[in-house]
């Protein structure tokens, strides 16, 4: 007899859209089967080593007997007393490491067991649309009813808080949201964060803020950490990850702040589910926490060479872009007449670039595609004329682009 194991998964899982990074993968091992050599800006996921003295720093706990049993639940004390000293030294923000501060197996995996941990079925959760596909697979899994705030090009893609329905505003449990943005490269003022304190806690919601970009900025711009606001950590949490901008995606390590009770939920939840994070690990990354500056200007400034870069060969493609002041990512308008699916597709067919669409990242990121600066200028520019011998464009709107 053959059960149909299909038809008996859990109703949560019915809720969840396609995911687009898999449906990619898939596509990417077809074309690698007809031969085309692929150039995968599509995931975020950072191109090279982690640094020298990180690397260092896990071979040398590795060969210490202590770091190879079960690591604390709540991370070691190190590694937490590491974040603090990082957010005071980056944003002045005083933080117990004790309570106000817990390792993650990466920041994917926080921001999904928050919604867990908080949200019943039928309770409303706020998400920006278009956002990091997390902020609302999370949620969906916990059985919330997802409120989308769509943004606006027009509005620098900030979200507008007078576009949320009074009674949606006093039924929501949580407001999930991250500056700079994944995707949108979107970075927002100090105003906007003392606004959404104000916001959330006049109607009593939590918020989520996804701040995985921070050292990734350019030209002068400093982020603003939620925290730094008066009053935030009264009702928000703020999630970080090692995965960007010390190349340490795979290593799965990253860790939340904010207020202790929210997190010591969490912190519930995940000595049901985990135990930690290997301790290794936690020694290598209180490494990265405390590398000179220097190291993060050149994380900088490779990151903005590749910017300047592509947005110049994309220029020179017919499309007109301000350049982001934050993130590895552009943010690009799909050519004239094509939506984000079939223009992704069409760009894979054609010239064997993968770049993610829009509408990954919720319906209000149909009509862009997102692509990742994960690789050298060669291999970009290598990119750039693929796209250009195919005749691949942007022609301003004025006619249906040939593809």
């Amino acid at each position: 007899m053959t059960v149909n194991w299909t038809s008996r998964r859990a109703q949560r899982l019915s809720a969840l859209p396609a995911y687009v990074f898999a449906r990619l993968d898939e596509l990417k091992a077809r074309a690698r089967e007809q031969g085309l050599d692929l150039i995968d800006l599509g995931m975020g996921n950072p191109d090279g080593f982690a640094p020298r003295p990180v690397i260092e720093a896990a071979v040398s706990a590795f060969e210490n007997a202590q770091h190879h049993g079960y690591p604390p639940f709540e991370g070691t004390a190190s590694f937490r007393k590491s974040i603090a000293e990082w957010y005071q030294r980056c944003y002045g923000v005083d933080l117990d490491p004790n309570s106000e501060a817990l390792p993650l197996l990466g920041s994917k995996e926080g921001l999904t067991h928050l919604a867990l941990a908080y949200v019943n079925p039928g309770d409303t959760v706020l998400v920006p649309s278009p956002s990091y596909p997390a902020h609302f697979r999370g949620p969906l899994i916990a059985g919330a009813l997802i409120h989308p705030i769509l943004l606006k090009a027009q509005q620098n893609w900030i979200i507008d808080l007078s576009t949320i329905p009074e009674d949606v505003a006093r039924k929501a449990k949580i407001l999930y949201f991250n500056y700079p943005s994944n995707p949108t490269t979107a970075t927002a003022p100090r105003e906007f964060f003392e606004e959404v304190v104000r916001w959330a806690r006049h109607y009593e919601v939590m918020l989520v803020h996804d701040l995985c970009y921070a050292e990734l900025a350019f030209d002068g711009y400093q982020p603003t950490s939620l925290l730094e606001i008066p009053g935030a950590k009264d009702i928000s949490v703020e999630f970080h990850t090692l995965s960007k901008t010390y190349n340490m995606a795979g290593w799965r390590v990253g860790f939340v702040v904010g207020n202790s009770d929210i997190i010591q939920g969490l912190r519930t939840l995940k000595t049901n589910l985990d135990y930690g994070i290997f301790s290794v690990i936690q020694k290598a990354a209180e490494t990265a926490l405390q590398l000179p500056d220097e190291y993060i200007k050149d994380v900088q400034n490779r990151y903005r060479g590749r910017r300047d870069f592509f947005i110049d060969g994309l220029t020179r493609l017919g499309w007109d872009m301000t350049p982001s002041k934050a993130t590895m990512y552009l943010w690009v308008p799909c050519a004239v007449g094509m939506n984000s699916t079939d223009f992704a597709l069409t760009v894979l067919q054609k010239t064997g670039v993968v770049v993610t669409p829009g509408n990954a990242f919720g319906e209000g990121g149909e009509g862009y595609v997102r692509i990742s600066l994960i690789a050298d200028i060669d291999r970009l520019g290598e990119a750039l004329n693929r796209l250009k011998t195919a005749g691949i464009t942007y022609n301003g709107g004025r006619e249906k682009i040939e593809v």
